[in-house]
């Protein structure tokens, strides 16, 4: 729990109401988070202290991200809120951890293609719960009285390594706004001796300045509404005329425990676009990649072809409009390519990358104002792709999250950025997130999919020509 004496931090909190926005609900249940893994390189005593972790976290909540310390709440206007009230702090909830394992318990190496590179080193979350003694790590949640974020540091045996264990709920931030929190944090950390709390660039936390902008919107209808509405026979619901009370009562959603992770080194990376389309981009050829992979995977298990196969990958607004680059709540939209399978499964690499790029690249503004609608008016369209887009007899799915170009390796505390990331983001079936991986140049794919359908995921599968599987 929460030290007592870092209360004090909170005293200059206010009573506020902080509006939540569509896009913030659509995801309430789900959670964000990762382990970020320092090394003590010059054996400090003090190396990560916890109380620099815990006081510098609550400090720059209550300074700038009062929204972590709020509790969700529908107000007397029907507006789904976050209710911040310094008498009833919604407290994260800190702890230290001490692992009596020194840190290669739990490292997987491979030899770098790169001649005279070092091994490339990944920490085995499955080894870590399996062998440490921690049993697996809390996820925040509103759905219970707990903490709606979640922090551990875990110190391994001799000081060597420290892992940071951070998890919010989704509601609070999209991937973007998650990553540059920890950032924001972080530079606290690093300045709490001189009390030099100012950011430079800090957040927009007012979800009106979206709802502003999508005002002047006129929606258009991307393939994949219009797909859900031709193709799904489900009858349409009744729309309720508010949808915060029943999105803000969507149940957590569980994690996965059957992860995977591939690596792919950055030389394989640029071979593998040079093979398929060296006039696409390494995403993606990626994709493509994967989707015709994943359908045969899926074939495989259920000795079915799937009639769909489903292709996502999330945008980030900020880039695509003038909303500040600071908003930090949620503001990803999914483009989704829905493909007939067998196009999929009969199409060389290059078609299926043209056919994903033709579905996904015209997303835009005025799809993002249709999805936000049908979030709103036609909810039954969302709970029907939540169906769809799975691994199943009747569709495959790749849902790919690009985190390549996030600070991750910035996140800097006062000793340096970390030098491994394993993170959790977004666990849900058929997602995959590709994370930098600093040390070769490559990326680190981390695949949500069941290990019945991860086992045929041999070497007959192109992917494998260029990913080396990790766990």
């Amino acid at each position: 729990m929460l030290a007592s004496d870092l209360h004090d931090c909170f005293n200059a909190v206010e009573v506020q109401e902080l509006e939540l926005g569509t896009l913030d609900l659509a995801t309430f249940g789900i959670n964000a988070d990762g382990f970020y893994i320092y090394q003590n390189t010059t054996q400090e005593s003090g190396f990560m202290s916890f109380d620099r972790i815990a006081r510098s976290f609550c400090k720059v909540a209550a300074d700038y991200y009062p929204m972590i310390l709020g509790r969700p709440t529908v107000n007397n206007d029907g507006k789904a809120v976050i209710l911040v009230d310094p008498n009833n702090i919604c407290m994260p909830d800190i702890a230290e951890i001490m692992v009596e394992h020194p840190i290669e318990d739990f490292i997987e190496t491979r030899k770098s293609d790169v001649e005279g590179g070092k091994d490339i080193r990944f920490f085995n979350k499955h080894k870590f719960y399996s062998n440490s003694g921690v049993s697996r790590l809390p996820q925040a949640t509103y759905n219970r009285d707990d903490a709606g974020a979640i922090v551990r540091v875990i110190r391994f045996k001799d000081n060597e390594y420290v892992a940071l264990y951070v998890v919010v709920t989704h509601v609070l931030f999209d991937g973007t706004g998650f990553i540059t929190f920890l950032n924001h944090w972080a530079e606290y950390s690093r300045n709490i001796d001189t009390a030099e709390y100012k950011l430079e660039k800090p957040p927009v936390n007012d979800r009106s300045v979206v709802r502003e902008y999508f005002d002047k919107i006129t929606p258009t209808d991307p393939p994949f509404i219009r797909h859900m509405k031709e193709y799904n026979s489900t009858p349409p619901m009744a729309s309720p005329t508010n949808i915060a009370p029943i999105l803000m009562a969507t149940p957590d959603t569980p994690g996965l425990e059957e992860q995977h992770l591939l690596h792919i080194s950055g030389t394989k990376l640029e071979q593998l676009r040079q093979d398929i389309d060296k006039s696409q981009t390494i995403n993606l050829v990626l994709a493509a990649m994967l989707t015709k992979t994943m359908a045969q995977v899926n074939m495989k298990e259920f000795k079915v072809a799937p009639k769909w196969s489903y292709v996502m990958f999330p945008f980030d607004c900020r880039l695509r409009t003038d909303i500040p680059v600071e908003f930090s709540g949620n503001l990803s939209i999914s483009a989704i390519a829905p493909l007939e399978s067998s196009f999929v499964l009969e199409s060389s690499y290059e078609e299926v990358a043209l056919a994903i790029k033709d579905h996904c690249s015209r997303t835009t503004s005025d799809y993002a104002k249709s999805a936000i609608l049908t979030i709103e008016n036609e909810l039954h369209i969302l709970y029907q792709a939540s169906m769809c887009m799975c691994n199943s007899p009747d569709s495959s799915y790749v849902g790919l999250t690009n985190l390549r170009y996030m600070l991750m390796y910035t996140i800097d505390f006062g000793y340096g950025g970390p030098g491994l990331l394993s993170c959790d983001y977004f666990v849900k079936d058929g997602m995959m997130r590709i994370y930098p991986n600093k040390q070769d140049g490559g990326i680190d794919l981390v695949m949500n999919y069941s290990d019945k359908l991860f086992k045929h995921l041999d070497d007959s599968s192109g992917l494998l020509q260029y990913a080396d599987i990790i766990y």
